[in-house]
């Protein structure tokens, strides 16, 4: 029998905020914006972004980032423009997979970080970068690796 895991309580608050804040965002990019503002709050993940730096406010100005860095209407489309996907769904589906697939009994904000980069890929990546860091750098804080192709 296959049990699917327990969400951690700080993950299942992530997962909890990101479904209130998520439905407003117009573009994949700030979706991927809003994620990254509610993980650095949370768990293990928290932790390790604010140990590198990352504020809520982005550091640098770029594609679809007004003067203040607010994100405008100029970012990329992509997830939130994708029809009916359910975002949250899909990042908690595929944070119950990854936890599933190492054989961990429940799932931590870890997990949902990295269904988050999973879901919104380079989305993601340019939003960790607007906030002064990256993957790799994160992935290396927290001890992590990405699932290989097919895994999550």
């Amino acid at each position: 029998m296959d049990a699917r895991p327990v969400f951690a309580p700080d993950a299942g608050m992530v997962l909890g905020i990101a479904a209130t804040a998520i439905p407003f965002a117009r573009t994949a990019e700030a979706e991927a914006e809003r994620w990254l503002r509610v993980l650095r709050l949370h768990g293990e993940v928290g932790v390790a972004l604010q140990a590198l730096g990352v504020s809520e406010v982005p550091l640098a100005v770029g594609e679809g980032h007004g003067r203040a860095g607010e994100l405008t209407d100029g970012g990329r489309s992509g997830f939130a423009n994708g029809g009916d996907r359910d975002a949250v769904a899909h990042v908690t589906e595929h944070a119950a997979r990854m936890a599933s697939q190492r054989g961990v009994t429940g799932v931590a904000t870890t997990d949902v970080l990295l269904a988050v980069m999973l879901v919104y890929g380079a989305d993601f990546d340019h939003v960790l970068w607007m906030h002064g860091t990256d993957r790799d750098e994160v992935l290396g804080r927290l001890g992590a690796r990405m699932p290989a192709a097919g895994d999550g």
